[in-house]
């Protein structure tokens, strides 16, 4: 149940302070805007896998909601959890060019946003740092 790894809370916890250092590291006052849409061959497969997560949240929300099934949020947020730490392993955010940096910023933030609140729906704490 407190194991960093595997679907528990922590973990999710966890991916949510991890991209919080991302921030924190970047010493940016706000995430800066994604202007431009990149052709899909110009993104690493990881960033498209978390994008097309990301855009699942609001119909596994209402899905949930409908059926009284708590669970298809857990079950989301772990997947979701799982390919952000796919992403932050293939694709360095800090160190990428500034047009590359900006997108990945903004599945950060997304992706941050997401986690909160998926979490805070099932009524688990976010914490900023572990």
């Amino acid at each position: 149940m407190l194991a960093l790894d595997g679907n528990t809370a922590p973990y999710l916890q966890y991916a949510y302070a991890r991209i919080m250092s991302i921030f924190r590291k970047s010493e940016l006052s706000e995430i800066p805007e994604c202007d431009r849409l990149y052709p899909k061959d110009e993104m690493h497969q990881t960033e498209i896998d978390l994008a097309r997560q990301l855009i699942e949240f609001g119909p596994t929300l209402e899905y949930a909601a409908s059926e009284f099934r708590p669970n298809f949020i857990c079950n989301y947020l772990y997947e979701l959890a799982t390919l952000f730490a796919s992403f932050y392993e293939s694709c360095p955010v800090l160190k990428a060019p500034d047009e590359i940096r900006n997108r990945r910023f903004v599945l950060c933030k997304l992706t941050a946003d997401v986690l909160r609140t998926g979490l805070n729906t099932l009524g688990i704490e976010v914490l900023d740092r572990m």
